[in-house]
């Protein structure tokens, strides 16, 4: 439909294009005004323009006089001087769309011009490529042009010091890949202090390679990984003491919540058994949890109701299906504790600390540009995700390549029997030969069968890419078989040597096609650069994959009915447009799934950035009082809408378990009684506690040094938000890998994973309301306050194939054992073989 109305209407690219032309014809006519400039006249130009930036004037007004300058600046220092399509190319990029440049066309120049023109603005510009290789080479070449401008140049690679990190990103420019600014983002929003941050606020980038970053990465999210220090011997001590412990005595059960607290004395037990003097303390926070949970395991899971024992794993039942939900796990260690109260083997926990896919990492940014050899098949994703257009850019010479049409052959055996020929021909001949596979293994094979006719070859399939762009840098000369995976040496141009012209320039042989046709122009573009000859075709065979996928044993048998021979190929237009059809099929199918993913991970955009907004503020925040007395007053009014419902009279109203709920949250012993509140309506209840538990607060407040009590409200607001966001991720994740089972009940599974994920969401963020306002009420604010992290992360780039993401494996740490002779942790007073550690 898109291509009808292209048709009856243009394509509104290129008219945009003709547009741009006029703007083209006026930076060229500035051209001989910037020579008469001195060196220094030149870079003056630069504080010129940001000064005028500074006073309001657009970017666009001053585009002509600052690519005129970058033009001028390139011919004095990289000897090349941007040719009139590729400031085309450059305009389109300033405003934040796809230059479609074929392959030697001077991408990497292109792109100067609107770099520099919007770092003037000095909010910071970032130029992304796929390997550490291209963004080191990029900036050191294009950095002497920026640097001879009066611009500073940053490279963000892995490994770097945080100060490493924050100067390159303080740069007007900065060079690096796309892992490694979206790991930053994300680890970023981990930091204990301001101070630790190392982006700016994501200002514009241009995207180099933009379709293999954009597109064919979009289905593997940058995911942060780690373990949570917490023992598995921690849950089993917390297990032997809650195992003796007295209800009503020791803790208290609120039905209605299910909520389960321990008593004043539970918890002097619990200071007694682990040998402490406060388990409020901030020091015992682990400690206090791992009991929490050990209670919630013993008192609140009940099992064959909550959950089943299946193969010595605990399985956890649905509330509502009565269905096992196997794979899911209780988060926030609550599934180990339920394993240890049973006796199991308990697992070490593993978790998703942070996640991104790369579609909203660079949606973030104000705006976005790209250029690549191909995007113009992939027009309408990069529209309707991104808002960019693509315009395909004229070449500066016109392509003498020839394109030949595929060959077909019956078997795979005999298509790379007539590769290897091929190539052997072509050697002998000294005509360089690119051979493109779709996989390693193809280019594995290839290399065998090139070995056994001693034909000299080199092997490239992405591993090395300092080596991979030096092999590609020598696959254009006399001679040279290059045997590369269609992605191999993107970004690095093939040059061709003496006497290449002669003999046809560079013959690109596919082995196959790939399942998107714009892998197979890539590969297909890298012969006949900047007008030079050369030439392109492709070996299929019935057997390939994408043969198979649009039923190629129609054809098989009519090849097998004529009697072709099976070294014999067939060049037929019509098996070439059934490929074609096959690979538009497919990159819809490829599409689809992109776009699933986003719409999922949109559930998650929201809440990512509603958490990571309200922890920037508590990073920035001088004073939280304010935050954490909102937090306190929601919590208190969820506890008592709860034991007072409006469905009952007064009468039956519950007030001893509210009472003792408060006392154990909000409130300390002698602060309330049940007869103070019998009597008063809701509100009433809620004002009169809200004022007691400011009085506390005030008394606090009086009894440490104000930013005492400042860094504490801090350490806890960051601790809590942490660990329940980490936790959150992992329901999330979990959720998300059961939820297309709801399309068998007739769900639109996106539509309950939105609906449930806000469910989820709305528990967590109450979850830290009340866990805020208990610490801050409870605990004994110390004058050494540490923020510490919640978790150690480990940055990990998911694989397509991946089904999880991958954990990276961390040393397990022992914790004190009990010795069996020992007193007993749970502080009977018994020895642990007598008592918690009968077997």
């Amino acid at each position: 439909m898109i291509g009808l109305l292209k048709k009856v209407i243009g394509d509104p690219s290129q008219k945009q294009l003709k547009k741009y032309q006029k703007t083209v014809d006026e930076i060229v006519a500035l051209s001989d005004e910037m020579k008469k400039l001195s060196d220094d006249g030149l870079r003056s130009k630069t504080e010129e323009f940001k000064k005028r930036v500074e006073n309001g004037e657009s970017l666009d007004k001053i585009l002509p006089e600052a690519f005129a300058v970058v033009r001028e600046g390139s011919t004095r220092v990289l000897k090349m001087t941007p040719y009139p399509v590729q400031i085309l190319g450059a305009i389109v990029l300033h405003h934040g769309n796809i230059a479609e440049m074929k392959t030697g066309e001077g991408k990497t120049l292109v792109a100067t011009m609107p770099v520099y023109l919007n770092a003037l603005a000095g909010k910071g510009v970032h130029v992304v490529t796929v390997n550490e290789y291209l963004a080191r080479r990029d900036s050191e070449i294009m950095g002497e042009l920026y640097r001879f401008l009066g611009l500073s140049v940053g490279l963000n690679l892995n490994g770097l010091t945080k100060e490493e990190k924050i100067a390159a990103y303080a740069s007007d420019i900065t060079y690096g890949t796309n892992n490694e600014f979206g790991f930053d983002y994300l680890r970023d929003n981990m930091v204990l202090y301001r101070h630790q941050m190392v982006q700016r606020s994501l200002n514009f980038a241009v995207v180099d390679e933009v379709d293999s970053i954009l597109i064919d990465e979009a289905r593997t999210p940058l995911i942060i990984s780690g373990s949570v220090e917490r023992t598995t011997q921690l849950y089993q001590q917390a297990n032997a003491f809650v195992r003796v412990l007295k209800k009503e005595e020791d803790y208290t059960y609120d039905e209605k919540t299910k909520n389960v607290q321990l008593t004043e004395e539970g918890v002097n037990k619990a200071e007694r058994a682990f040998s402490i003097d406060n388990l409020y303390d901030q020091k015992y926070v682990s400690l206090n949890h791992h009991l929490n949970q050990a209670l919630r395991a013993h008192v609140v899971m009940l099992r064959d109701t909550d959950y089943v024992i299946e193969d010595g794993e605990i399985v956890i039942v649905d509330q509502f299906t009565g269905r096992l939900m196997k794979g899911r796990r209780y988060s926030d260690g609550l599934h180990q504790a339920i394993e240890a109260k049973e006796g199991l083997q308990i697992q070490r926990e593993s978790m998703t600390l942070a996640s991104i896919t790369f579609q909203n990492y660079f949606r973030m940014y104000n705006k976005l540009a790209g250029m690549t050899g191909t995007a113009k098949t992939e027009e309408e994703e990069f529209r309707n995700i991104y808002g960019m257009d693509v315009s395909a850019i004229p070449t500066n010479k016109p392509i003498a390549r020839d394109d030949r049409p595929d060959l077909i052959f019956k078997t795979m055996n005999a298509k790379f029997n007539a590769v290897v020929n091929e190539i052997e021909e072509l050697y002998k001949k000294g005509q360089p030969v690119l051979v493109g596979t779709v996989s390693v293994e193809t280019s594995e094979l290839v290399s065998q069968l090139l070995k056994k006719r001693k034909v000299q070859h080199h092997v490239l399939n992405a591993k090395n890419h300092e080596r991979e762009a030096e092999i590609i840098e020598g696959a254009g000369q006399r001679g040279a078989v290059t045997i590369a995976t269609n992605m191999a040496g993107r970004g690095t141009d093939i040059k061709l040597g003496e006497g290449v012209l002669e003999l046809g320039g560079l013959h690109v042989l596919g082995t196959e096609r790939h399942e998107s046709r714009r892998i197979d122009n890539q590969l297909r573009g890298r012969a006949g650069r900047q007008g030079d000859p050369g030439s392109s075709q492709f070996y299929l065979s019935m057997e390939d994959e994408l043969m198979r996928r649009f039923g190629s044993d129609n054809m098989k048998a009519m090849m097998e009915r004529l009697g072709m021979d099976e070294d014999q190929p067939i060049e037929s237009k019509l098996v070439s447009r059934a490929v074609e059809t096959a690979q538009k099929r497919v990159e819809g199918n490829n599409f689809d799934a992109r776009k699933q993913i986003l719409q999922y991970d949109d559930v998650m955009r929201e809440q990512r950035e509603i958490i990571y907004k309200q922890r920037m503020e508590v990073l920035e925040s001088e004073n939280l009082r304010k935050i954490v007395e909102n937090m306190i007053k929601s919590s208190l009014e969820r506890y008592v809408s709860l034991h007072t419902p409006a469905s009952e009279v007064p009468e039956d109203w519950d007030l001893a378990a509210l009472v003792t709920h408060l006392k154990s949250t909000l409130i300390s012993e002698e602060e309330l009684t049940e007869k103070e509140i019998k009597g008063l309506d809701p509100e009433e209840i809620i004002d009169l506690v809200y004022d007691k538990i400011i009085q506390s607060y005030d008394k606090k407040e009086e009894q440490f040094q104000s930013e005492h009590m400042r860094e504490f409200e801090k350490v806890i607001m960051l601790r809590t938000v942490d660990r329940k966001w980490m936790n959150h991720i992992d329901q999330m994740d979990q959720l998300r890998q059961g939820i297309h089972l709801r399309a068998y009940g007739q769900n639109d599974p996106l539509r309950e994973y939105k609906f449930e994920g806000y469910e989820m969401f709305e528990a967590m963020i109450q979850s830290i309301e009340d866990e805020v306002s208990m610490y801050i009420m409870k605990a004994q604010v110390e004058q050494n306050l540490e923020r510490k992290e919640v978790a150690k992360g480990n940055a990990v780039h998911q694989s397509a194939s991946a089904g999880q993401p991958q954990k990276k494996k961390q040393p397990i740490r022992k914790g004190a054992i009990t010795g069996r002779n020992e007193s007993c942790p749970c502080g009977s007073g018994k020895k642990y073989k007598q008592c918690c550690g009968k077997a």
